[in-house]
């Protein structure tokens, strides 16, 4: 008689533990929807607020680029004196405080991207204390005309990173 009890209370019991069951289930998954769904619908509210500050970033950096390019950095900073390490130094300051200037772009483009504006940076003033150490040269105009004609022979560092840039940009859209 008791086992007729027991197969009772199962019939009555596993239906209901087995509804209950599917019944999480399924709210589980509906929930967890919902919660990708808010999630998502955040990030895009977010990424239309930080795309234009984005894009500014890669103006900015663009811009440093273009001012850091040895071809119209030694026409804008003119020699302060005749001294060709006076003037090495000066344009090396110019670039320092262009790059300090856009320093907090960095955390609004990819690793990569500032990587490679910062090799720029780096290899444009290498290129400018390297010519410095040359022995023949005596003034800082002869230190302009030296950098200006390396250009002719090679491509700016600053034109690698300004694709990347471009590129990156593009890959946006």
């Amino acid at each position: 008689m008791e086992s007729t009890k027991i197969i009772e209370l199962l019939s009555y019991t596993l239906p209901a533990v087995i509804t209950g069951g599917v019944a999480y289930l399924l709210f589980n998954s509906y929930f967890k929807d919902q919660q990708h769904t808010r999630r998502w619908l955040s990030q895009k509210e977010t990424q239309k607020q930080a795309l234009p500050l984005r894009l500014q970033a890669y103006e900015r950096l663009s811009l440093f680029l273009e001012r850091i390019n040895p071809s119209k950095l030694l026409i804008r900073v003119t020699p302060i004196s005749e001294d060709k390490n006076d003037y090495a130094d000066y344009i090396i300051a110019s670039i320092e405080q262009e790059f300090e200037h856009n320093l907090t772009q960095q955390i609004y483009v990819s690793s990569s991207c500032w990587g490679y504006v910062v090799t720029a940076k780096n290899a444009t003033i290498q290129m400018i204390r390297k010519a410095t150490a040359t022995a023949e040269i005596t003034s800082a105009n002869e230190l302009r005309e030296l950098i200006l004609k390396e250009l002719f022979d090679r491509d700016s560092p600053s034109n690698a990173a300004l694709a990347f840039i471009k590129e990156e940009v593009s890959d946006m859209w």
